[in-house]
């Protein structure tokens, strides 16, 4: 048995019964295995079975699932063991890490507790000093500073890395010979999910365990798996290596997929292919392969029956798993990605807004410091919070500016100290050359028409109980604009941004997450505004949705001369729409330039980390370039730091010698011109810690 897999889901199926409705068939028919020490990732949008695939595994899933199919661990079959018999082995032999570590981790426990229960629960001899000393050494294997102090800190107490790296250190407790990490590194910032995914590895190597990688991220796949498992609709519909998966795909699924998230590679060069419409209903699957109604490729074929999952090219390790009936072709290069996704083409010239490089927005030394206090009755001040501390920039006309960095780092103050178009705490703000400071009531009521925002969650921004028409006209409305001129405006709106108008009626729960953005970009443009500020307008939506907002965003700056303040924290999506970049880090800009020149030749070295941690979603290039990693959380702003306040997390701090670095703990560096970007680095020249753009061929930018 030494040459058999570790894990074998056959032929496994998940169906949920539902009361007077139809069964959802949430899983259906899936065959995967997983070998000793091997990596495996599995891939697909929102609803395709990921989690619930990996929930049947750990035998987590409600009574209400019927789980049909085996499961096989070290050749036994799990779905004949009772609730007690898996719990013996969860934890011990087979781990999880899910998604949200706030809401897996129990919040009135100890972070150390928690970890020796994980302990004593598989190991009843084991002493309290023991087990006290062995979570030390977890937390110290996760990169946790100072464990024997955090491990009596409570959850609460931790950023949102630190509580994934607490549940890697609980799943790597007792040595298991199989993780599976459910979407580990959603909605964490790609500094620390470059962390979590070092650590993932080190765990790995550490323990000798195989991983189930479930994510949404390719780029995350390209650099970490071994191979890979792209399910959808409930199915697996290609399988093989991660090099034959990723740079020479047989599923349009799949190619969809890659066409459509932004790569860092041609990000800003070419433009992204959406993948209209969205997955099937798994309570109503049509007839047919479930991605035909999708599908560019689709022939008659496809809506006749489903395809199985078959093999093609060879035998051995250069076979691989497809689900098309059009698959031959594809392996033959009769049928390639170009000719099922091409690239849409960009607003003619002809029909491109002219502008004169106006300024539409000045923003000068900004500031936003927040009091600290204490008391009740008698409060005193005992300290700030400096949420914005300083920050300068302007924006032309038909000009993207990209406000990137971690979460914390004043980002979304910045935005909001913008749309409040009142007097700052500090500094000036100036919207068409005019000074917020000194409008009066009824000139910033006209003002606001000019700038408009898009939220970063479509469903929280819009009031479901009001009509797609209401939604969108209620800044007329708020303007005094007639019903005729509203309804016409409407319209218009939902027909720009690729909407039906006759679903002006309908309400937002009808409409899907992509769809819902746009209702929000709708909005946003019915005062006919000079600046958007779009806060993380894509962040919520599958790679596949994304690709067409984004599209839409770039059509909407060409054809009417939009200028955006974009704010995000995913650098592939701000290099494929800024012009310009400017990076935050604890309230202040730290380099400011060009993007192609701050992309291609970052000279600050928490933008040089920031590029790094980006995953590519091309094995080839992901498994080979330079890392710069950082270290640590992002401080709190209530920190008092003397200097550089980069200084503590710097890799560049940390080579230099003894008389540069006292320079870099004494005295704040200023934003200076560095290489055609101004950067805030008193070393940015001598920096050996080079993080180039990668280069393409013209065949990949095709």
């Amino acid at each position: 048995m030494t040459d058999a897999p570790l894990l074998e889901v056959d032929n496994l199926s998940v169906e949920f019964q539902q009361r007077g409705a139809p069964t959802v068939n949430a899983v259906r028919g899936i065959s995967y295995h997983v070998n000793r020490g091997e990596f495996l990732g599995i891939v697909g949008e929102s609803g395709s079975g990921k989690s619930v695939s990996s929930m049947a595994v750990m035998g987590l899933l409600p009574s209400t699932a019927r789980v049909t199919g085996d499961i096989r661990y070290r050749g036994e079959s799990l779905l004949e063991r009772d609730d007690k018999a898996l719990s013996r082995l969860r934890g011990k032999e087979i781990a999880m890490v899910f998604q949200d570590p706030l809401s897996a981790l129990t919040p009135v426990y100890t972070v150390g507790n928690q970890i020796t229960e994980a302990l004593k629960l598989h190991d009843s001899g084991l002493s309290d000093k023991a087990a006290d000393a062995r979570v030390i050494e977890l937390l110290n294997t996760v990169g946790i500073p100072a464990p024997e102090r955090r491990a009596k800190a409570f959850p609460h107490e931790f950023s949102g890395g630190m509580r994934q790296r607490v549940m890697i250190a609980m799943a790597i407790a007792n040595d298991p010979d199989l993780i599976i990490a459910d979407e580990p590194t959603t909605a964490l910032d790609v500094t620390i999910q470059a962390q979590i995914l070092e650590v993932l590895q080190k765990a790995k190597e550490v323990t000798g365990a195989a991983v189930v990688l479930i994510t949404h991220d390719l780029g995350v796949v390209a650099g970490n798996v071994d191979r890979v498992a792209v399910m959808y609709a409930g199915r697996l519909v290609e399988t093989g290596t991660v090099e034959q998966v990723l740079t020479a795909p047989r599923m349009p699924y799949t190619m969809g997929l890659l066409r459509s998230v932004p790569n860092m590679q041609t990000a800003g060069r070419s433009r992204l292919v959406p993948m209209e419409g969205r997955p099937p209903s798994l309570a109503a699957l049509p007839p047919g392969c479930p991605f035909e109604p999708r599908c560019p490729a689709s022939i008659d074929a496809c809506s006749t029956a489903e395809p199985p999952l078959v093999q093609i090219g060879g035998t051995g390790p250069a076979a691989r798993q497809v689900a098309c009936v059009r698959a031959d072709e594809f392996e033959r290069g009769t049928l390639g990605i170009a000719d099922v996704f091409p690239r849409p083409e960009p607003v003619p010239p002809e029909e491109q807004a002219q502008v004169k490089g106006t300024k539409i927005l000045q923003v000068t030394d900004l500031k936003r410091h927040f009091p600290l206090t204490k008391g009740v009755v008698f409060r005193k001040t005992i300290g700030s919070v400096k949420a914005v501390d300083g920050i300068t920039f302007d924006i032309e006309e038909k000009q993207v500016l990209g406000l990137v960095g971690e979460s914390g780092c004043g980002k979304s103050t910045t935005i909001l100290e913008i749309l409040e178009l009142a007097r700052p705490q500090s500094g000036s703000i100036e919207l068409n050359g005019v000074d917020v400071a000194s409008l009066s009531s009824s000139n910033r009521l006209k003002l606001r028409g000019d700038v408009q925002v898009v939220f970063q969650d479509p469903m929280a921004a819009i009031d479901p109980r009001l009509s797609i028409e209401d939604i969108v006209s209620e800044p007329l409305t708020v303007l005094g604009a007639s019903r005729s001129e509203r309804s016409a405006k409407v319209r218009e709106l939902l027909e720009t941004v690729g909407l039906d108008p006759a679903m002006s009626g309908r309400y937002p729960h009808q409409f899907s997450g992509g769809q819902r953005q746009r209702i929000g970009i709708a909005r946003a443009l019915a005062t006919d505004p000079k600046l958007l500020i779009l806060d993380e307008p894509v962040s919520a939506l599958d790679v596949s949705i994304q690709a067409g907002v984004i599209n839409l965003l770039q059509d909407l700056k060409d054809s009417r001369g939009l200028s955006y303040l974009f704010v995000a924290h995913d650098l592939a999506v701000v290099r494929q729409i800024a012009d310009v970049v400017a990076v935050m880090y604890l309230g202040r800009i730290v380099e400011l330039g060009e993007a192609d020149n701050v992309f291609s030749h970052p000279q600050h070295p928490y933008t040089q980390a920031l590029l790094s941690a980006v995953p590519i979603p091309d094995p080839r290039v992901e498994r080979t370039r330079q890392r710069v990693l950082l270290e640590g959380d992002l401080p709190s702003p209530t920190q008092e730091i003397t200097g550089c306040n980069f200084h503590g997390r710097c890799p560049l701090f940390k080579i230099l010698d003894a008389s540069h670095q006292e320079r870099c703990v004494q005295t704040d560096p200023s934003l200076r011109s560095v290489h055609n970007s101004s950067v805030a680095c008193h070393f940015a020249e001598e920096n050996p810690l080079r993080v180039t753009g990668v280069d393409i061929t013209e065949k990949e930018k095709s």
